[in-house]
């Protein structure tokens, strides 16, 4: 299941479930309960605040290895599959034990991984439609033992039920204390075993032949897992835990590449949203706790979508546009070159009538042209608007554009061996993306050539650095 299709899914569970809020007051103004939050005098408020900042922790810690491993599913079956482990701790001793939820869980969820693992080698299913499969029929029984439990003489009021949807006011001392030990023990978890976990995560098999143990490591992380969920599912629910595995973590993908960098954003961006869901959550009545942790993660990862400096989806949109408008600010200023050339320099001004010839466009779509040289200031017009000249910066960048196109004309037909009526197509292309480093070796590499495969001169180094009037002879002319 691709992962936007899985944070899809996260968001509408949210908007449908009907979990518990924190504060329970009746009336009261926005303004005030937001002052009252931040007082921090509540201490339901602090438990559940402290519980949902070290459930974004461990979530977003142990999340960022699932989501790079491509294993987010893995998440969404363990919140599901560990239900009817809740329910067994519950009915150990009848009452809310975090510790024997935590037991109880713990041996349903690798119990869970087991049977996956069991119908992906026994059978030719894959591992996502086993734990479909895992996750749906666990789930089933899970449900069922609770609506059991519920009719027991003091099951509807033991709050087993808070933990399908989440209820953070719900927290109490000993869940903090496991919460907090949980998160502390996967925090060291990372920290001692990240080398090894990042050998996991990218180079399994390399790690095997250097003797890293992988699969020792991968039990770990999945038991880490086990209790990150049941630890978080009092605060978030099971229906929506799994979604405090993926946001943080993919939202740190679209922010940055290097894996430690991923894993401390995760960590960040899972606190951060935790401790938005408790505030909004404490804004009004029946706000639920969950699922406002997960719509703010989801905030967020829709602004790192969108605006992310690197893959963000405005952002490219704005490089692809302003790339456009390069090229064709180049291809403009090349033009002017190839005009200015055919005269061999001795006339100071271009008509924008021959250069609208010349490209094989219309004469207003070459003034629109012009006007965006004269705004990046590479070029300057008369007074009649007839005429357009280069600036010295528009002389230095029209050269560049042409010696980087010739030379690759040039490297083509001497290094590769194409033909000389074969290579300019090519070289339209990628004479705006040559850097001067790459320029500088292609010179170095075909001995400094004075003209291209088509006896045409290559403009050196001192053209493209020095303005017209500097060169001897004084090439092109131009206007400031």
């Amino acid at each position: 299941m691709k992962l936007w299709k899985v944070i899809a899914m996260l968001l509408l569970v949210a908007s449908t479930a009907n979990a518990a809020r924190i504060g329970d007051l009746t009336e009261t103004r926005v303004t005030d309960q937001a002052l009252r939050f931040f007082t921090f005098s509540d201490p339901s408020l602090r438990l559940a605040l402290i519980g949902c900042i070290l459930l974004g922790l461990n979530c977003g810690l142990l999340g960022g290895f699932i989501v790079v491993r491509r294993m987010s599913l893995v998440g969404d079956t363990l919140s599901h599959a560990v239900l009817p482990g809740i329910a067994l701790g519950f009915l150990w001793n009848m009452t809310k034990d975090p510790v024997a939820i935590l037991i109880g869980a713990t041996l349903v969820g690798g119990l869970s991984m087991l049977t996956v693992n069991a119908i992906t080698r026994t059978t030719r299913l894959k591992e996502d439609a086993a734990m479909g499969l895992v996750l749906s029929s666990f789930y089933a029984i899970g449900v069922c033992l609770i609506g059991m439990i519920q009719k027991l003489p003091t099951g509807n009021k033991s709050g087993i039920d808070k933990f399908l949807f989440g209820q953070a006011a719900a927290l109490n001392g000993s869940d903090i204390t496991l919460m907090t030990v949980t998160a502390a023990i996967t925090l060291l978890f990372v920290i001692v075993g990240y080398r090894g976990l990042l050998t996991l995560s990218f180079h399994r098999a390399f790690g095997q032949t250097i003797g890293i143990p992988v699969g020792l490591l991968h039990h770990a992380m999945m038991l880490l897992t086990a209790f990150a969920v049941v630890t978080a599912m009092q605060a978030a629910g099971v229906v929506l835990v799994s979604a405090m595995l993926i946001i943080p973590p993919a939202t740190a993908c679209l922010l940055t590449d290097r894996m430690h960098r991923v894993l401390i954003l995760s960590a960040v961006v899972g606190v951060g949203t935790a401790a938005l869901g408790a505030f909004f959550s404490f804004l009004g009545n029946n706000l639920p706790t969950g699922p406002f942790m997960v719509l703010a993660g989801a905030a967020v990862f829709t602004v790192a979508f969108l605006f992310s400096p690197r893959q963000g989806w405005i952002t490219r949109l704005w490089r692809q546009r302003s790339q456009r408008e390069r090229i064709e600010r180049e291809n403009m200023l090349k033009a002017m070159y190839h005009l200015a050339e055919r005269r061999e320099f001795r006339e100071e001004g271009i008509s924008l009538l021959e250069l609208a010839e010349h490209r094989r466009e219309p004469l207003e779509v070459e003034r629109v042209n012009a006007g965006r040289l004269i705004n990046q200031r590479l070029a300057t017009l008369t007074e009649d608007a007839s005429m357009v000249h280069f600036t010295p910066e528009g002389w230095r960048k029209a050269c560049a554009v042409v010696r980087n196109h010739r030379l690759w004309e040039l490297y083509l037909t001497n290094v590769m061996q194409y033909g000389a009526d074969h290579v300019h197509e090519d070289a339209e292309k990628i004479e705006h993306v040559l850097g001067e480093d790459t320029v500088r070796q292609l010179e170095r590499r075909l001995a400094f050539p004075k003209t291209d495969p088509h006896g045409k001169p290559i403009p050196g180094a001192r053209d493209v650095h020095e303005s017209p009037k500097q060169q001897p002879g004084g090439a092109a002319g131009y206007r400031a």
